[in-house]
């Protein structure tokens, strides 16, 4: 049995097993909606598309949260922007229009002026100097073009922009599926169906020197929440343009991940994460969002199939450097 299909019968079977815990309200046991064995249930699928950016855009300075009519005004100018169609510069020929993009309609459940909680201001910390140096090598590859590895992780559909892990919203693609089983939580994203089999049991993590694209996942519940710690990712595995364009790819193999799940209603999961990485940040920083139950389906996400893109990208840049 090769990997995939040792992989698709492992996530099999946690489905099958899953389907098995059927929702039932337990009295007493918390305000979180529970699974039939007690835990607090977490399954569906959920929609975080949002226009609330990563980051506090400048005009707002110190305001951590919206008025109600001030987010009103931003949810409709973001729908207004969102049918403008801008022509793409001279010899370029051009990639999706406004049809394709589903970034979210709405500011997030609690108005706030960003995603990022900590620092106060909404920001980003400081990159240390080896976070810079890591930011700055790999601006470096995307102009050296010299083969796939020097493109990002994304473009070469290893991972999904937004997926993470953290998971932090994107152009489209803005769903994520949730299931249980007995030790386990499964977290599928719709962005190139990344899937993470998060461990319950208190296993030991795998050693250190191996690292891993999603990084290495274990979970806890601490009353009503699930928290996830991740550690061992790879140099930039969670490299991805956040929604003001910001690349989170100084980040590399020393991140620490925590990542919070609460269901305070039927209809809402709150994520929250804390990334501290000392090697690319001078400061641990935190953000939060609200996520919205949604009956939508996730699709296939075909990453590779009829990709031309990342060829002619490279095709191209070897063309232009023949011509130097």
């Amino acid at each position: 049995m090769n990997l995939h299909r040792a992989r698709a019968a492992t996530l099999f079977a946690i489905v099958v097993v899953a389907a098995q815990l059927t929702p039932s309200p337990v009295a007493g046991q918390g305000t979180s909606p529970r699974l039939s064995d007690g835990t607090p249930n977490l399954q569906g699928i959920w929609d975080f598309g949002t226009v609330t950016p990563l980051l506090r855009p400048a005009a707002l300075g110190d305001q951590a949260f919206l008025s109600a009519e001030q987010a009103a005004e931003f949810e409709a100018q973001r729908a207004a922007a969102a049918q403008v169609e801008v022509a793409p510069r001279p010899g370029d020929p051009g990639a999706y229009n406004q049809f394709w993009f589903d970034r979210g309609s709405a500011v997030v459940g609690t108005r706030r002026t960003s995603l990022i909680v900590d620092p106060p201001n909404g920001q980003l910390p400081d990159y240390t100097a080896e976070g810079r140096a890591r930011r700055a090598a790999r601006a470096a590859a995307r102009e050296r073009n010299a083969g796939p590895e020097d493109r990002d992780i994304d473009e070469r559909c290893i991972l999904g922009f937004n997926s993470g892990p953290p998971m932090i919203p994107g152009a489209y693609n803005n769903l994520v599926h949730i299931f249980q089983a007995p030790g386990y939580v499964v977290v599928m994203n719709e962005m190139v169906n990344d899937v993470r089999v998060i461990p319950l049991d208190g296993r030991d993590p795998i050693p250190p020197h191996i690292q891993q694209w999603r990084g290495d996942s274990r979970g806890r519940w601490e009353g009503e929440t699930l928290v996830v710690e991740t550690r061992n990712f790879r140099d930039i595995g969670t490299a991805h343009p956040a929604p003001n364009m910001e690349r989170l790819e100084a980040l590399g193999p020393n991140m620490h991940l925590i990542e919070r799940f609460t269901r305070p209603d039927d209809g809402i999961l709150r994520y929250e994460f804390t990334v501290n990485d000392p090697t690319a940040f001078t400061q641990p920083w935190s953000a939060e969002m609200t996520m919205a139950r949604t009956e939508d389906t996730l699709f296939e996400y075909a990453c590779h199939e009829g990709n031309y893109g990342l060829y002619n990208i490279l095709a191209g840049a070897q063309a232009e450097a023949r011509q130097q």
